[in-house]
């Protein structure tokens, strides 16, 4: 089983009293390494944990995967004391441009190469006529943290979920890395044969950027709800797929950056 949290000795200081040095709780962030062809193609900054559903959800967006049969093998293992995902695809299918730098878990694709929108399927996310109660988007949220156990111990990862517009939770996934998070999410959703995810909702942890819309968008999702804020960039893609995003949703409350209509 994966090893999603460690320890370390830190120092604590308390208001108005003695320093003492103490165990901590701290969440592991380790490279894994995609392979195709015997090529590494990217080294993912993670937490080791559903490494399978990273990378083939990390595929959807870079590979223009739509379905498990886009993908004729994903095998996990451990090679010169690494964890490595070797990856098969099918005939036809797009391969992914090979990165020479390291995503860092702090960010996507962190400017250094912007992602070809063309990649994102077009299709309809959400039926006509569909929509979801405010009372669902407040409480999915609330929902998620209470199956994010790798936060209870260490304070220090992102969660991500797939929701149905009743507010079912299908799948919790954490990570150090919140655009690892929702590559887990949309990864457990294309090997289990839900994608596209029309009229579900994605829900996350952090704030919104470019690149979680853009993971929102070739998943097929309906929305976004989202704990912290969206960027411009983000609302403006949102809009344009025709998304729900919910932000700062917190505590009852919530702002809507697109998709008003489709609160009902």
């Amino acid at each position: 089983m994966a090893v999603m949290t460690t320890r370390r000795a830190i120092v604590r200081m308390p208001m108005g009293g003695e320093p003492a040095v103490t165990p901590d709780d701290l969440v592991v962030e380790a490279p894994l390494v995609l392979g195709r062809d015997g090529e590494a193609i990217a080294t993912l900054m993670r937490t080791p944990g559903h490494d399978i559903e990273l990378a083939a959800g990390w595929l959807v967006v870079e590979s223009g995967v739509g379905r498990a049969e886009d993908i004729v093998t994903l095998r996990a293992c451990r090679e010169d004391d690494t964890d490595r995902v070797h990856i098969t695809l099918r005939d036809g299918v797009r391969p992914p441009r090979p990165r020479a730098f390291v995503t860092s878990a702090a960010c996507g694709v962190c400017s250094a190469d912007v992602l070809d929108l063309t990649l994102l399927r077009e299709r309809p996310p959400h039926d006509e006529g569909w929509t979801v109660a405010g009372a669902v988007l407040t409480a999915l949220p609330d929902a998620m943290r209470a199956r994010q156990p790798a936060f209870d111990r260490t304070g220090g990862v992102h969660a991500a979920a797939l929701a149905t517009a009743d507010g079912a939770l299908l799948v919790v996934r954490e990570d150090v890395g919140r655009h690892n998070a929702v590559d887990k999410v949309t990864g457990w959703a294309l090997l289990d044969g839900r994608l596209p995810g029309t009229g579900h909702l994605l829900v996350v942890s952090g704030r919104v950027s470019f690149e979680i819309v853009q993971k929102a968008v070739a998943a097929g999702v309906a929305g976004i709800v989202a704990v912290s804020a969206p960027s411009s960039l983000a609302v403006d893609l949102a809009r344009e797929y025709d998304l729900l995003l919910a932000g700062m949703v917190r505590g009852g409350r919530l702002n809507v950056y697109a998709g008003e209509r489709l609160i009902g």
